[in-house]
C-alpha cells in the first residue's frame, strides 16, 4: 500500500536516509529542511530515479513555515497523510558556552514546538489511524557537558510523545525512537569530520558496533506498520545496548579523569 509520509529535517543524516528508504519502497514523500543546497540536490536525485519525493525549504521554527508546508501537502493530497516523522533538531551548545537564551528557545521551537504544531495541523488529516514517530535521543536520559539545549529538546519530545498518544487516541498512534551513536556520514553530500572509530568504540557497545541510519529506518517502518498498532506512547532506545552498561571508576577498564 502506498502511503504519504511527511519527514522533517530530511536533507541529510538520518532524515535523508528515511526519505530515500521510504521512497524506494514506493511511498510518497514530503520532506522539509532549512538547508537549500542538500534539499535541492536530494530532490533532483530522487526525481532522476522517478521516485515521488517533494522537498520544501524552510525553517520549522517558524509557525508560518509549518502552516505553508502543511497547506502545500494537503492541496496535493486532500485525502491526508499516513505517517509523520519528526526528525529535525540541532546541537546548539549549553550553559557553559555558546548558548544564549534565544539560542536555547530556538532549539526548543525546532525540537518540541514544531512537532506539536505539525501534529495539530495534521490532526484532522490522517488517513485511517495515522502514525507519528518522533526522533528523540539517548541524550534525553544521559548527558555530556554543555548539551542543555539539545538534551532539553530531546527530553521534551520524549514526554510530548506519550502526551500526544493519549490525546490523539483513535486518530494517530504516537511513538518515539531514541538513537544512540549513529554514523551518518554516508548521508551527507559534504564530507563530515569524524574522529576515527576505534575497536574500543565498537566494543563499548554490547552489539559490537556503532549504529547506522538504516537501523533507525527499520524501526520507523516497524512503528508505522498497522500490524504493530498495540505499540503506542512508547519510546524505543536504539543504541546497541550501550546505555545499559553500568560504568564506575576503575570498572571495565574505564577511569574517571576530570
Amino acid at each position: 500500500m502506498n502511503k504519504n509520509f511527511v519527514i522533517t529535517g530530511g536533507a541529510a543524516g538520518i532524515g535523508r536516509c528515511l526519505v530515500e528508504y521510504f521512497a524506494a519502497k514506493g511511498h510518497t514523500i514530503y520532506f522539509i529542511d532549512k538547508d537549500p543546497e542538500p534539499t535541492e540536490e536530494l530532490i533532483k536525485r530522487m526525481h532522476r530515479i522517478n521516485q515521488q519525493v517533494t522537498g520544501y525549504v524552510g525553517d520549522i521554527a517558524e509557525k508560518e513555515t509549518l502552516e505553508k508546508f502543511v497547506q502545500k501537502i494537503l492541496i496535493e493530497h486532500p485525502e491526508g497523510i499516513h505517517c509523520l516523522i519528526n526528525n529535525a533538531c540541532l546541537m546548539h551548545g549549553g550553559i557553559l558556552k555558546d548558548c544564549s537564551y534565544d539560542d536555547f528557545l530556538y532549539v526548543q521551537r525546532i525540537g518540541v514546538a514544531a512537532p506539536y504544531m505539525l501534529a495539530l495541523l495534521f490532526k484532522e488529516h490522517f488517513c485511517g489511524l495515522g502514525s507519528i514517530v518522533n526522533i528523540s535521543s539517548t541524550r534525553a536520559f544521559q548527558s555530556q557537558p554543555n548539551t542543555e539545549s539539545y538534551t532539553a529538546a530531546k527530553g521534551g519530545i520524549t514526554a510530548l510523545t506519550h502526551a500526544l498518544a493519549i490525546s490523539l487516541q483513535g486518530i494517530a498512534r504516537v511513538n518515539s525512537i531514541a538513537p544512540g551513536w549513529i554514523d551518518t556520514k554516508d548521508y551527507h553530500d559534504e564530507p563530515t569530520i569524524n574522529q576515527p572509530v576505534t575497536n574500543s568504540d565498537l566494543e563499548q557497545h554490547p552489539s559490537g558496533r556503532i549504529g547506522n541510519p538504516m537501523d533507525i529506518a527499520h524501526a520507523v517502518e516497524f512503528l508505522c506498520d498497522e500490524q504493530n498498532s498495540f505499540i503506542n506512547g512508547e519510546n524505543i532506545t536504539i543504541d546497541g545496548g550501550m546505555s545499559r552498561l553500568m560504568v564506575y571508576h576503575n570498572d571495565y577498564g574505564w577511569t574517571y579523569n576530570k
